[in-house]
């Protein structure tokens, strides 16, 4: 992070200074008590617990400041800010600090695939400008000033991925970080028990382009059926990818999958062609590189150069990840789970080398009155894709395997939660086997993976 004095830090947040010095500069911000420096502000939120009670352990960690929105008592030398919500004066702070040290900013978000997206996108721009991107998923209200705060001298292009819930939270994520590109990948079911139906999710997605200024650029998914009609929107310029279509701004054709071991393809792009490797896994991300390709123009970066990035792209962990373990082909995909994005990777499995196929999947979250439905699904799926044995673990996972026995697979085994999923796995999987673990983030399905590899 790059310095700010407190008293930049009381104008970003309309507060008070109720101790210490002014002057003082700030070289962290932070909101765990236990990482703190000598140039720290600790900013206590209210979450689970008020995290007001973890300011002496702030300041005996260092902390330089600390910001308050209750009467508390703090000794020792240290700068003491009054604020009226400590959650929104993290917010405020990132918008001053990203006004004041701003560089190039492109902003992902979408239904499925943000995180691939971003990952390539950095790739494709690292290559040839210093660039910054999101770290893990820090795309929420929290994670998304904490990324601001790592914008460094050094860095020329800001990659962001934002992240949602509910309508609104975009909104407010743009409007700290001002994107002056901003990429859509797609709109489905995820989050649609809040937003009501993708009508709905496709309006809360579209707030990224609220804070658009004349000039800037939205990059979309052009074979999306809401996506597809975003021009003129707005007064700023879209860019369309998409596949074999030559509507869209940029396309690719040609494809060549090859499941778990990436895909090929050639891209048309201002009527020259280019040929693109995929390393990562996933059909999907022809989607994901198209938007990385049209990011790089839009930012100036050589498109051959742009390539060569997305080639030797490096994915956040836990999405579609491969690890051998025991004489079986692991491929962890379980931070997040959205019906298309378990289709995707069912459909990755016929290509793994093994002698038997399992999936084990847990429940997708926030669907609402969809969530039987959308299971279910998912159940022809599984058997379209040959996998031999499927487990699920959830309320709503059993759905899966009821659709998928309805399709005549017999090898099924179903079980309540995810603990009593891990408590056959030693008996269920053997050596040869490839092994998808696919689930939400709250189904805590890492306790699978450390169950299967004894971690």
């Amino acid at each position: 992070m790059q310095v700010l004095k407190v008293s930049e830090i009381v104008k970003a947040t309309g507060g008070t200074l109720i101790k210490g010095d002014a002057g003082k500069k700030i070289s962290s911000v932070s909101t765990d008590s236990r990482k703190m420096d000598t140039g720290s502000l600790f900013v206590p939120l209210v979450d689970q617990r008020d995290g007001h009670v973890f300011i002496g352990s702030a300041v005996e960690n260092g902390a330089a400041a600390v910001i308050i929105h209750r009467d508390i008592k703090i000794d020792g030398d240290i700068a003491v800010i009054r604020v009226k919500d400590t959650q929104t004066a993290l917010g405020d702070i990132a918008r001053y600090y990203k006004e004041k040290y701003n560089v190039l900013t492109v902003s992902v978000t979408g239904s499925v695939g943000k995180t691939t997206t971003k990952d390539i996108v950095y790739s494709a721009l690292n290559q040839s400008v210093k660039a910054m991107k999101t770290q893990d998923n820090f795309n929420n209200h929290i994670g998304v000033p904490h990324t601001v705060f790592q914008i460094e001298k050094e860095h020329k292009i800001a990659v962001i991925e934002m992240g949602m819930n509910n309508s609104g939270e975009i909104d407010y994520l743009a409007g700290i970080v001002k994107p002056d590109i901003a990429i859509i990948t797609n709109i489905g079911m995820s989050h649609i028990e809040n937003l009501g139906s993708q009508e709905g999710i496709f309006k809360a997605k579209m707030e990224i382009a609220r804070r658009f200024k004349k000039g800037n650029t939205l990059i979309v998914n052009g074979d999306d059926k809401f996506l597809s009609h975003t021009k003129g929107m707005g007064d700023y310029k879209v860019v369309y990818y998409g596949k074999d279509n030559p509507e869209n701004d940029v396309f690719a054709k040609d494809i060549n999958y090859r499941g778990l071991y990436g895909v090929t393809f050639t891209a048309v792009m201002d009527n020259k062609e280019y040929p693109v490797e995929v390393k990562v896994p996933g059909a999907h991300n022809v989607y994901n590189a198209l938007a990385a390709l049209c990011a790089a123009r839009e930012c100036g970066v050589d498109i051959n150069t742009a390539i060569e990035g997305i080639k030797n792209t490096e994915l956040t962990k836990k999405r579609l990840e491969l690890e051998t373990a025991d004489g079986m082909l692991l491929v962890k995909d379980y931070y997040n789970a959205a019906p298309d994005s378990v289709r995707s990777a069912l459909k990755l499995m016929p290509s793994a080398q093994a002698k038997r196929l399992v999936a084990i999947l847990g429940d997708m979250l926030e669907m609402g009155d969809y969530a039987k439905n959308e299971h279910y699904a998912l159940g022809k799926c599984v058997v379209d894709n040959g996998i031999a044995m499927l487990i699920t673990a959830g309320e709503s996972a059993k759905y899966i395997a009821d659709g998928a026995r309805d399709m005549g697979m017999t090898d099924i085994h179903s079980f309540p939660d995810t603990a009593s999923a891990c408590g056959a796995l030693k008996s269920l999987l053997r050596e040869g086997d490839a092994v998808l673990i696919k689930a939400s983030h709250s189904m805590h399905f890492e306790d699978i993976y450390n169950t299967i590899t004894g971690r």
